[in-house]
């Protein structure tokens, strides 16, 4: 048997990240040959995930990637166990790559054709090959959740630790533009883009939830009309992007902060972490 001396072991654990214990032992088995114990270690990683499968996932992060130029963006939902890990590089690194490779790429329609295509960051190695490095490193599961692509012009928006994230695609702007606007849908939360595309049941709902309350009030019914389409602005704002005042400048709606952007809203995306 060759000897296997420390800079091997060393090497081998800059590699993949795993103690220099496990590292030796899978040297010495393959004879000091590091890609058969890369493998090796692969394949006993996989092992042990198997084992974990039912283990909790309630942590992770939400990552986005758009290009306006090429007129591409999308969202990847990244699932682990625990909330240190969900901050540590490697995996914030892990979930921007699966966004990457969703916008950059070919497209998939589910997390393992994703899986499936090459890693943007580490040549030479697919996503999976870089999900299975980093359980061995950190011996948690990892699970992709929800992935979406939209084939158009978008600005994109994740919060800082993850727990939410929007795409919104348009027409005509700046990214800057986009991505200010998709941070908006992030912080206020709308169901529509505009008015028409709210179901009308629920604002014929809500308009006779108001007129009840009008006639409580003892307001007389040649009024009450006036009142309810007043009154119906404050359910418009809370509900829809075009209505709502804009995040970062409350004296104008974000129709009128779009339209000086030269920016028509088509569609938008908008995630909470762990909630479909």
């Amino acid at each position: 048997m060759p000897e296997i001396s420390a800079a091997d072991v060393k090497a081998l654990r800059e590699l993949t990240g795993l103690p220099m214990m496990e590292c030796k032992r899978a040297l010495e088995a393959s004879g000091g040959d590091r890609e058969a114990a890369v493998k090796s270690l692969r394949e006993m990683g996989k092992k042990t995930q198997e084992t974990r499968l039912g283990r909790d996932t309630s942590a992770g992060r939400i990552a986005v990637y758009t290009d306006m130029a090429r007129g591409v963006g999308a969202m990847i939902e990244l699932l682990c166990e625990s909330a240190p890990v969900a901050g540590s590089p490697d995996f914030k690194q892990f979930a921007n790559d699966l966004a990457k490779q969703l916008a950059t790429g070919p497209g998939a329609a589910t997390a393992e054709e994703l899986l499936a295509q090459p890693s943007p960051s580490k040549p030479g190695k697919t996503l999976a090959a870089e999900k299975d490095d980093m359980f061995n490193r950190m011996r948690e599961v990892f699970k992709v959740g929800r992935i979406v692509r939209i084939d158009g012009p978008c600005g994109g928006y994740a919060h800082h630790d993850g727990s939410m994230g929007a795409l919104v695609e348009v027409s005509g702007g700046s990214a800057e533009a986009a991505k200010d606007i998709a941070m908006h849908i992030v912080a206020k939360k709308p169901t529509a883009v505009s008015k028409e595309d709210l179901n009308p049941a629920d604002i014929d709902k809500e308009r006779e939830i108001l007129s009840v309350a009008a006639r409580r009030e003892g307001k007389p019914e040649n009024i009450i009309a006036k009142m309810i389409d007043g009154r119906l602005r404050n359910f418009f704002a809370e509900r829809v992007l075009l209505e709502q005042p804009f995040v970062k400048e409350e004296s104008q709606t974000v129709g009128a902060m779009a339209k000086q952007a030269g920016v028509t809203i088509r569609r938008f995306v908008r995630w909470e972490l762990g909630k479909a």
